[in-house]
């Protein structure tokens, strides 16, 4: 059941995007419109700065310019020797030459001031020194009239200069001054947006020669509104620095403006500067950016807008097969639900989750199945534990009451002669082995189960192993009538394995064998392969009860024992073969088992790697050279014999005991005590009884 407080897939994704997408957006139209103001406010201050380098040249070129002019007026003939109207004309014609912000051109007496000729009428351009009678060019500026004087109160031209050059006459006697009066600025009102900014002067004395506000004109800085800030600019534009900055006309509005410094062009000393800004307001400057804003806010509406279109057309488009999918999952314990996954979607990935799920689906179901046969089979390995707890019980409670009951008739003297106490007293010593054999393997199997059993492998010769084992089991097989064939040939067959558990799996296979072979035979063979990896494969064939295909895989688990009548009268615990395959695999071979069914016989290869024979103890190997004793053949090959030669065995040369041989087939028989030496105490000495030496 839905919970109330959850919301649907629909609903979080519409939300979803327009809680992540609105914000986004203005926050993008925040950054933006700060970058732009940022980048309209970085290029107002590059072209200010230009802007005011480019004015600073304009003055001087313009300078140069008027000075130029004046010295090649003040050469002419006209004007050293003309008379009053000559001069007069020639003064009228050069002024309409001379660029439009030259307002005067006038010549006077130098001695006594008096107007030669004027291009202005009779108004007096300045007040020089008369007394000054140095052939040089005199420049200076005029400021504008001040309140309570005569003359043009806010007048549009600013930075207006005199210049004043020297007439002599052919003699080189000083006759006339020859005067030039000229604004280089004129106020104008800047077009909005332009960044070429109005223009302040500056002089060396920090006087103001131009400013957007004709009443500072003619004024100190120290008089400006903005004195901390003009200061600042002197002072880095002085210094070389071409850098724009922020401040105040005292107007209220705040400016932008770029600077540069030029040499005084009236002193024509570098050392004295003139500070040339160009200066805008900052609305000027940002101009663009109200348009930016405007489209920014469109846009951010627009997407907005299209967003929300968008989520309400995703919601469904994606809400569909997710609900599909739902009412697929909430319905798979359905009885009614017999409908496949849902498929063929427009998105892939929704596709690769049904399919995803179909198969998850499909996994679930076979690991349900696994999971209920893995219970069946932990029943009964359950059973089966319980069942092998019993039959060991039974197995080792058994030999223990034999030990004891002989035992004790011994001990109490209850046997009438000296052969029958032997004979209880063999009985106990084989009964100790067997218990000790059961021991051993359930030792050997919880060593198993715990990861700790081990094996130490040294160099060994497999035939000599074998030969041991076969002349231990060979007194079972006669017992049982049975045929024993053997083919391993005479020469030393060199492993890698642990001498006493490789025993160990033999006698298991071999008594194996005997125990479930009632008639027929066994076949012992070895082979060995050089294909690949070398190695060599011991086989040990009986022709006994066998074992259906079905239950063959079994056989090497712990405690099972294959079930049927024929096999519930035979003894033994089920742990042989499990203990076998685990001891030959820790010798890095391995060990498979074959049959045919019932009553078909079994075959077990046991197979280990070959080593280089030079590694074989120097007995062996030196017996090996020499083409150890062979056995004697008879000329027909193998026959089969019945039973075996119950003949005492012989030795062979060394150290190896020769066995007895019929037909081919190597036969010896030793005591079993012989190859079982790890005995306790006691079976020691039960052993040493039977030689009556306790």
């Amino acid at each position: 059941m839905a919970n109330p407080r959850q919301s649907s897939f629909r609903r979080i994704l519409v939300t979803r995007i327009l809680l992540l997408f609105v914000p986004v957006l203005f926050v993008g139209q925040i950054a933006a419109l700060n970058k732009a103001r940022s980048s309209l406010l970085d290029t107002a201050r590059q072209n200010l700065t230009e802007s005011a380098t480019i004015k600073g040249e304009k003055i001087l070129n313009a300078i140069a310019n008027l000075k130029n002019s004046l010295l090649l007026a003040s050469r002419t003939a006209i004007v050293e020797s003309g008379t009053s109207e000559e001069i007069q004309e020639f003064l009228t014609q050069l002024t309409q030459q001379l660029p439009k912000y030259v307002s005067c051109l006038q010549l006077t007496n130098s001695r006594n001031g008096n107007i030669i000729a004027s291009s202005c009428e009779q108004n007096v351009i300045a007040n020089f020194n008369l007394s000054v009678r140095e052939p040089s060019l005199d420049i200076k500026t005029v400021a504008p009239p001040q309140p309570g004087t005569t003359g043009q109160r806010n007048s549009p031209n600013q930075l207006q200069l005199v210049l004043s050059a020297p007439v002599y006459n052919r003699s080189g006697q000083l006759r006339y001054n020859l005067s030039l009066q000229s604004a280089l600025y004129q106020q104008t009102k800047s077009k909005r947006g332009s960044l070429t900014g109005n223009t302040i002067v500056i002089d060396q004395e920090g006087i103001i020669l131009v400013h957007p506000i004709a009443k500072y004109v003619g004024k100190k800085i120290t008089q400006h509104p903005d004195t901390a800030q003009l200061k600042s600019i002197v002072k880095n534009a002085i210094a070389g620095k071409k850098e724009s900055i922020n401040f105040s006309l005292g107007d209220g509005k705040e400016l932008i403006a770029g600077y540069t410094a030029i040499a005084d062009p009236i002193t024509q000393e570098q050392q004295q500067k003139w500070v040339v800004l160009a200066v805008t307001t900052v609305d000027d400057a940002l101009l663009g950016l109200e348009e930016i804003k405007l489209i920014l806010i469109v846009l951010t509406v627009g997407l907005i807008g299209a967003s929300l279109l968008a989520s309400l057309y995703l919601a469904p488009y994606l809400a569909n097969p997710v609900e599909q999918l739902r009412d697929y999952a909430l319905n798979i314990h359905s009885h009614h639900a017999a409908n496949p996954v849902p498929y063929n979607f427009k998105i892939r990935e929704f596709n690769q989750l049904a399919q995803a799920l179909d198969q998850m689906v499909d996994r679930l179901k076979a690991w349900s199945e696994e999971i209920e046969v893995a219970w069946k089979e932990a029943k009964t390995a359950n059973q089966t534990k319980s069942q092998f707890l019993a039959t060991t019980s039974h197995e080792l409670r058994n030999p223990l009451n034999i030990i004891i009951n002989c035992i004790r008739l011994v001990k109490d003297d209850l046997c009438d002669s000296r052969e029958e106490e032997i004979e209880f007293l063999q009985r106990a010593d084989e009964t100790a082995i067997h218990l000790l054999g059961i021991i051993n393997d359930l030792l050997d199997i919880s060593k198993i189960e715990a990861g700790k059993l081990s094996v130490v492998t040294e160099p060994l010769d497999l035939r000599k192993i074998l030969l041991e084992v076969i002349n231990l089991q060979s007194v079972n097989v006669q017992q049982k009538g049975l045929q024993l064939k053997i083919n391993i040939g005479t020469e030393a067959i060199p492993v890698q394995a642990d001498a006493a558990k490789l025993r160990q799996v033999l006698i298991n296979i071999i008594s194996n064998a005997t125990k479930f072979t009632d008639e027929g035979g066994i076949t012992i063979s070895t082979s060995v392969h050089h294909q690949g990896k070398s190695h060599v494969t011991v086989t040990i064939t009986d022709t006994g009860l066998g074992i259906e295909p079905a239950q063959q895989d079994k056989l090497f688990r712990p405690f099972v024992r294959i079930d049927g009548n024929n096999t519930r009268k035979f003894e033994g615990t089920g742990l042989g073969l499990a203990i076998s395959r685990n001891l030959i695999e820790l010798m890095g071979g391995k060990i498979t088992l074959e049959s045919a069914g019932l009553n078909t016989g079994t075959t077990v290869k046991i197979t280990l790697p070959l080593i280089d024979i030079s590694l074989l103890p120097v007995p062996a190997a030196a017996k090996d050279s020499q083409h150890l004793p062979s056995l004697p053949k008879q000329e027909t090959q193998e026959s089969e014999s019945t039973g075996v030669n119950n003949s005492q065995p012989q030795q062979l040369e060394a150290e190896y005991p020769q066995p007895e041989v019929e037909n081919n087939y190597e036969v010896s028989i030793v005591s079993p005590s012989d190859v079982l030496p790890n005995l306790s105490t006691a079976e020691v000495c039960l052993k040493e009884t039977l030689n009556s030496k306790c």
